[in-house]
């Protein structure tokens, strides 16, 4: 395993909460950090970015929502538009990952875990950032085996 991997971010962009998660130095393990209800895309992505960079990540992952057939669709734009804003308040570089299904299995983890109210929402964009994060990073291991 090479441990000189770097910390990535991984961001669950929403109109209302984003969620943020980052994995170890190693690449290994996603972790939820917090649910950002800052308002408005831009001070959404100056937070996101400050947060990178104070973390010392390598890169930024984003979720695009696609459909199920694997079209983009309206959804998937604003996430781009977001994307866009946040390259240009950080040298870090900006990669993508495939969301589908992240916020059903979310959910799915919560009432297993018998979260509910104030606080399943509060959790939901965290976990689903962590998922996130977390399938970019598998991906990424087994594409460099």
């Amino acid at each position: 395993m090479d441990i000189s991997h770097g910390k990535y971010l991984g961001v669950d962009y929403g109109d209302k909460r984003t969620g943020i998660a980052e994995c170890d130095v190693s690449g290994v393990l996603a972790s939820g950090i917090c649910t950002l209800s800052l308002g408005g895309m831009k001070n959404t992505a100056m937070r996101v970015a400050e947060e990178a960079e104070r973390r010392g990540c390598k890169k930024i992952i984003v979720g695009l929502p696609k459909n199920m057939d694997g079209s983009e669709g309206p959804r998937a734009d604003v996430v781009k538009a977001f994307a866009e804003i946040l390259s240009t308040l950080t040298d870090i570089p900006i990669d993508f990952y495939d969301e589908r299904m992240t916020t059903m299995v979310a959910y799915r983890f919560l009432d297993g875990s018998g979260t509910y109210g104030k606080k399943r929402r509060d959790a939901v964009d965290t976990l689903s950032a962590e998922i996130i994060l977390q399938g970019y990073i598998d991906r990424e291991r087994t594409l460099n085996k």
